[in-house]
């Protein structure tokens, strides 16, 4: 019995993984005979383990969804994951999931074996967590409610505050979501102005029922996650303009950080650049120019021009308080 029930384990933890398992492949890796495999197979179905089993020669068995969730069985590093994962659920940007993510945690931990769960009391021992950035969040059946229509194609009307708090009311063809940072984003097609359109899902109030069915278009490329960043960058950086600044391309990369992106450094030779640059107002971007470290030609633009003068009399003055 024993050697049976150990079989059957081995058998489930096979069949959970995302692939079909002929019974002879099932055979070799248990060193049983096909019969055996047959009869195990249907063990696991009367304990409520839905396998599922298809005929010929590309046919095999694999483990479906059934009416309930049944136990599941983790390799080591899955374990160490997915407890990872309910520990940052428990303080992430979804509303309504901490005491749920708590609850499973507790039960994940109960049952971990001795030396997993001295792996991760020893992370949580030893991790310090800053405190959660103030942030919009999400309630997990919107996400839900949003990734349905997604899937199903389906029309959806709802209402939206803006940046500015102006109320609209939409109507559009949603395509995916997009999780950047603590926000998510819904990427559709607005169906009154005839183009692509990003929502912040926080903003958004759904009317239900949803809308009628639709015929997919091209998205707008292939990169959402690059698409939706750089719309949130133009939305937050209404003012660009274009320097030189005398360094070189790499340097200039290096000292901007996170604050710049290389497609927009243009190497002009191997001392020099061409920099596009997006900030909310020029005496912001002028401010943000010191950070470089170098000379920099700002005359291109006469709003960046003069608010780099006006900075740099603030630095005279605060080097000699009381010159003229």
């Amino acid at each position: 019995m024993l050697e049976t029930s150990a079989r059957l384990l081995r058998l489930l933890s096979l069949l959970q993984t995302p692939r079909d398992w002929t019974g002879d492949d099932l055979a070799t890796r248990l060193d049983v005979t096909p019969r055996t495999i047959r009869n195990d197979v249907e063990r696991l179905r009367r304990l409520g383990y839905p396998v599922h089993a298809t005929r010929g020669p590309a046919g095999g068995y694999r483990l479906g969804a059934g009416s309930s969730l049944p136990p599941l069985l983790l390799d080591d590093e899955e374990a160490v994951a997915v407890t990872v994962g309910l520990r940052t659920a428990a303080g992430g940007s979804l509303a309504g999931v901490e005491e749920s993510s708590l609850s499973a945690l507790a039960k994940l931990e109960q049952v971990l074996p001795p030396r997993l769960r001295r792996r991760v009391a020893a992370l949580g021992e030893y991790t310090v967590t800053s405190a959660a950035l103030p942030g919009p969040r999400v309630a997990p059946d919107l996400l839900t409610l949003l990734a349905g229509v997604c899937r199903d194609r389906e029309r959806l009307r709802f209402d939206y505050r803006t940046h500015g708090d102006d109320a609209s009311r939409r109507d559009v063809e949603p395509y995916r979501l997009v999780n950047r940072g603590r926000r998510w984003y819904l990427i559709a097609w607005d169906t009154d102005r005839e183009d692509w359109r990003t929502f912040r899902v926080d903003r958004m109030t759904p009317r239900v029922p949803t809308g009628p069915r639709f015929t997919p278009r091209p998205l707008p490329e292939e990169d959402l996650a690059a698409y939706v960043g750089r719309g949130v960058r133009e939305a937050r950086e209404p003012f660009t303009a274009r320097v030189t600044v005398y360094a070189p391309a790499e340097t200039v990369v290096r000292r901007l950080g996170s604050w710049g992106r290389p497609e927009t450094v243009e190497p002009l030779d191997g001392e020099s650049c061409r920099v596009t640059f997006g900030a909310d107002s020029p005496g912001s971007m002028a401010r943000w120019l010191a950070v470089l470290d170098a000379d920099f030609d700002a005359s291109g633009s006469p709003e960046l021009a003069a608010a780099v003068r006006e900075q740099a009399a603030r630095y005279t003055r605060a080097a000699n308080p009381g010159g003229a």
